[in-house]
């Protein structure tokens, strides 16, 4: 699903009218009765419902909202924020169709009156004041509503956007904002929709008209949706056998963090390599091994430190362990020791095959990224904010002000594809198409989960996805199963493990 701008979205109306003869009426029709639809399926028993309006086409939009709720039964009110005869062209239709007389206010000091006081008390209201046209500053009567609005103790759903939003923000947005528990846009995502914090309730893209082919985006940017990634599955032939489904290798674990890496293997069974082998510290190995039977392990020599040391790779250790490994992982528990930082950076120079570094083999590069590059192969990086921080040489704070700039610009530099962690992880390939995933929650803020991330994307790599896809099944499998987790959970006392337990319920939520 693309992302498009706010420029762009008002450029696919245009297109729908006048290339594909879709009235702008019927577009603003079918928008409102789209947010109806939402309010009466997700509140069924609430009565009372006050739209808040202002004088352009968002207006319009909650005008036909407020008219197909009121058909439906609903006890509803409309404010307008502005003179009537301000308002044109479609919203000044629809407000001619409201079936109920509005209260219009001007200034200010009009809300401050007991009918429209009694409005905000609503049982639901509905913030249809500005849309993504909009450019902060919020001020005079609109400021005020959004205030009133904000104090209110009635659930909030916004149309397109909440009020005061920028809607082409890609972090926080502006102070004067709408709060919303829900939000219904319609056609295509904003950048604001994927990246700012504008609501913990749920966002609805809903169709209104646009066809595909009137779509169009010069951002390069996507929202991850399940009903694009279950292209990717399909069922397993009934003659399969383990051979068909790879044989994955997490290289890493050290004394004290050994549960890493056998939590990269199991999630890499769970989401269905054939085999699966931890190559880790001598000193660790029975920890691994008893996490699962199913994990196979490879004992490497250790340092001092007991972390895996470089005698681990000599007399054509490295060529041994990675014969038959479709695909390998690096770093998960891996520790930052000197001699096998170097131990990471020589095998990611020798090793030809597909790659993922994730954790301490990031952090093996800090310094050293001329000697990290995809060229030629399929390599994934999933970096957390820090650990990007450390390979670009800067601070946290620089990189979450421009995740995606950033991430961009290493992908293309080092030819690899940057899974950039937090919320909204953000898939990047090396040509700067990036894809924002929506799954996932704060729960999956705890210790394990990039290793479960590390594990699910070696499985599918080497079961023979590209990078690229590889990437997008993974990352929203990963979210998907943190999100069924925490509903069994809680949001404060899920653990990475649980991610695990989970990928077999995120994979048939998947396909139905």
């Amino acid at each position: 699903m693309k992302i498009v701008s706010a420029a762009e979205m008002r450029q696919i109306d245009r297109a729908t009218s006048e290339r594909f003869g879709v009235p702008s009426l019927t577009l603003m029709e079918n928008a409102g009765a789209a947010v109806a639809s939402f309010v009466l399926e997700r509140y069924p028993a609430l009565r009372r419902i006050a739209v808040l309006c202002g004088k352009g086409n968002n207006g319009g939009d909650g005008f036909v909202a407020a008219r197909k709720l009121h058909e439906a039964g609903k006890q509803v009110q409309v404010l307008l924020l502005a003179d009537a005869a301000q308002l044109a062209g479609d919203a000044a239709e629809m407000f001619r169709r409201l079936p109920l007389a509005a209260v219009t206010v001007t200034a200010a000091g009009g809300l401050k009156t007991d009918p429209v006081r009694e409005m905000f008390r609503a049982d639901l209201l509905i913030d249809a004041i500005l849309g993504t046209g909009f450019k902060p500053p919020v001020t005079g009567v609109y400021a005020e509503a959004i205030a009133a609005l904000n104090q209110s103790v009635a659930p909030v759903v916004a149309v397109d956007i909440p009020s005061g939003a920028d809607a082409d923000a890609q972090r926080q947005n502006s102070e004067t904002m709408a709060r919303a528990d829900a939000i219904v846009t319609f056609t295509a995502p904003r950048p604001a929709h994927a990246f700012s914090l504008m609501t913990q309730g749920p966002t609805i893209i809903a169709p209104i008209g646009s066809p595909e082919e009137a779509i169009a985006s010069d951002l390069k940017l996507h929202l991850t949706t399940a009903s694009e990634v279950v292209k990717l599955t399909g069922p397993r032939p009934a003659d399969s056998n383990k051979g068909n489904y790879g044989h994955a290798l997490i290289v890493g674990g050290s004394v004290g963090k050994a549960g890493a890496a056998a939590m990269a293997g199991m999630a890499a069974l769970r989401v269905g390599a054939g085999l699966a082998t931890v190559a880790t510290p001598l000193s660790v190995l029975p920890t691994v091994a008893g996490f699962a039977p199913e994990i196979m392990t490879e004992a490497l020599a250790d340092t001092e430190a007991g972390t895996i040391g470089m005698r681990s790779f000599e007399f054509g250790l490295l060529d041994s362990l990675t014969e038959g490994k479709r695909a390998i992982a690096i770093g998960p528990g891996l520790g930052r020791h000197l001699e096998t930082q170097e131990l990471v950076r020589t095998c990611v120079e020798r090793y030809r095959g597909p790659l993922i570094l994730d954790a301490d083999a990031l952090n093996a590069f800090q310094g050293a990224t001329e000697r990290l590059t995809g060229y030629g192969r399929s390599v994934i990086l999933t970096p957390h904010p820090g650990e990007m921080a450390r390979l670009l040489g800067t601070t946290v704070e620089e990189v979450q002000k421009d995740r995606l700039g950033l991430a961009r610009s290493f992908a293309s530099e080092h030819h690899v594809v940057v899974v950039l962690k937090g919320h909204r992880t953000l898939t990047v390939h090396s040509d700067g198409t990036a894809w924002v995933n929506p799954t996932g929650n704060p729960g999956m803020a705890t210790g394990g989960s990039g290793d479960v991330l590390t594990g699910i994307l070696t499985a599918l790599l080497a079961q023979g996805y590209s990078a690229p896809d590889a990437s997008l099944l993974g990352v929203h499998l990963h979210g998907a199963s943190g999100d069924i987790a925490m509903h069994e959970k809680g949001v404060n006392s899920m653990i990475a493990s649980d991610l695990i337990d989970q990928i077999p319920s995120a994979f048939r939520k998947l396909s139905q």
